[in-house]
């Protein structure tokens, strides 16, 4: 097979200088027997540790904690494999893209079902936001594709800075009953809806990463039409 090129990494979330230093200190004190492959693994059982914490939420809004135990479990290995690979020289790109981003979409989709099935989000919106997200994926993967170049960060924020934003929210309806206990009731054409306070974020989510979308697909086909221009 034809060596493939590392698609250049395009990270400047607010956090990344610093988590580049913490991944390369913890990857070269990680045991030679744990691998990539291992750490990827790791990251997917952390997704499904926030789905379980999240659908358990139903029973008790203490679960919470778990799903946010279960992000870190994900940031940990979802951000070392890599990081191993390129501490150790031992990447894979043609693998490890194939790999990484499949169990990346299957994180993804663990992760936002378990949001569905608990009380603080609608499973429709949740679902909305989530093929908003992997439409969004889809793009900086044609990109990693066609450009060489693989866009990590949107509006400064990266998957940790999102992870530790979802982690504190979650700890706010832990211990702010209001927020749990808020119910908007709007009526649109004669039909009664029903809005949660992570209901009205999912919207605003969902129309945030709708205009990312757009504005890309719009920056990125002019770019194309310049770089594969109409034959005359």
């Amino acid at each position: 097979m034809e060596e493939r090129k590392q698609s250049v990494r395009i990270q400047t979330s607010i956090l990344n200088a610093a988590e580049k230093k913490l991944l390369v200190w913890i990857a070269e004190r990680l045991p030679r027997r744990m691998t990539s492959n291992h750490l990827t693994f790791i990251g997917m059982f952390g997704a499904l540790v926030v789905a379980l914490g999240y659908a358990l939420s139903t029973r008790d809004f203490q679960w919470l904690w778990l799903a946010s135990f279960g992000f870190v479990i994900n940031w940990f290995g979802d951000s070392l494999d890599g990081s191993v690979a390129r501490v150790r020289g031992e990447q894979r790109p043609v693998y490890g893209f194939f790999l990484d981003h499949n169990i990346d979409c299957i994180n993804e989709m663990m992760m936002f079902g378990g949001v569905g099935l608990s009380p603080l989000m609608n499973i429709d919106i949740t679902l909305v936001v989530l093929a908003l997200y992997l439409m969004l994926s889809v793009s900086v993967y044609i990109n990693a594709h066609l450009k060489n170049e693989f866009k990590l960060t949107y509006g400064g924020m990266g998957p940790t800075e999102l992870r530790i934003i979802v982690i504190l929210v979650n700890t706010c309806f832990i211990f702010i009953r209001p927020l749990r206990e808020f119910l908007w009731t709007p009526s649109l054409l004669g039909h009664a809806l029903s809005f949660t306070v992570m209901d009205i974020v999912g919207v605003v989510i969902a129309l945030i990463l709708g205009i990312f979308y757009l504005v890309n697909l719009i920056q990125d086909a002019r770019y194309y039409a310049k770089v594969d221009p109409r034959k005359k």
